[in-house]
Order: C-alpha cells, then structure tokens, then sequence
C-alpha cells in the first residue's frame, strides 16, 4: 500500500516537473509520462479479489490526481484567448465526461462479487486507460496551442 501511494505521489510529481521542463520537447516529456502510465497501469493488473478495497483505494488516488491535472489544465486554457477556450471547451468536457465514467467503474467496484471482478477491473482499467490518454492528446493539444 505504502508503495502504491509513493508511486502516486512520484508520478504526480514527475508530471508536474515535467510540464515545468523547458528543455525538453514536448514530445519527449510526453513519452515519459506515458512510461510511467503504463507502470502504473500494469500495477493495477496485480490485484486480487482479496485485494479489492485496496484497488479501488489507489484507483481514486489515480482519478483525484487526474482531476487536480485537469483543474489545472483548465486554469490554464482560462488565461488564453477566446479562440482557444472555446476550442477547448468541448474537449475538457470530454475529459470530465470520461473521469466521470471512471468515477462510476469504481463504484462498479467497489461492488463487484468475486465472480465478477477480473472483468470489473478490466473495465477499469479500460476507462483509466482511455481518460489517461485524453488528458495526454489535451495537454499535448494546450501545448500546442498556448505558448509556453
């Protein structure tokens, strides 16, 4: 457990240093993340039904961190132009539409019978999986469009 949250709190402060690197590309701060996501992400494979609580635990760590990123990202679409918010704002809505879905696979959970977690968790790990890459696509996107 203790390394589950270390490896949240590592990862939130490799995204957070890595928006903050200017030497890098983007390209290649993007491939780093996306590194220590799919970590993270095979982490998630090596739960048991008995390790249930445990899961869905961590897996809300993942969405509040992804929420305070996002929190962040749209602080950060805010200070731009016009033109960029309202570009922007259908695809924060999608993000936000997508951390919902995860919000409710972990309810589905945190519910979920021994006879049915392995696809429960896959499920999860689907949903985690594809607000992950949103969030990836739209800060490569805001990237993009707002100079540094």
């Amino acid at each position: 457990m203790k390394n589950k949250i270390l490896l949240l709190t590592f990862l939130s402060a490799a995204a957070l240093a890595t928006g903050c690197d200017k030497e890098k590309t983007t390209a290649q701060q993007i491939d780093k993340v996306q590194a220590e996501t799919k970590q993270a992400a095979s982490d998630m494979k090596d739960y048991t039904f008995a390790q249930k609580d445990e899961f869905v635990k961590y897996m809300q760590g993942q969405l509040t961190t992804l929420n305070q990123d996002l929190d962040k990202l749209s602080a950060k679409i805010d200070s731009s132009s016009d033109a960029v918010k309202a570009e922007a704002k259908p695809k924060l809505q999608e993000l936000r539409d997508q951390a919902a879905k995860l919000n409710q696979q972990l309810a589905d959970a945190s519910n979920a019978t021994e006879s049915t977690w392995d696809s429960v968790k896959a499920d999860t790990k689907k949903a985690y999986d594809a607000v992950e890459k949103s969030f990836m696509d739209a800060r490569q996107w805001v990237s993009d469009k707002i100079a540094p």
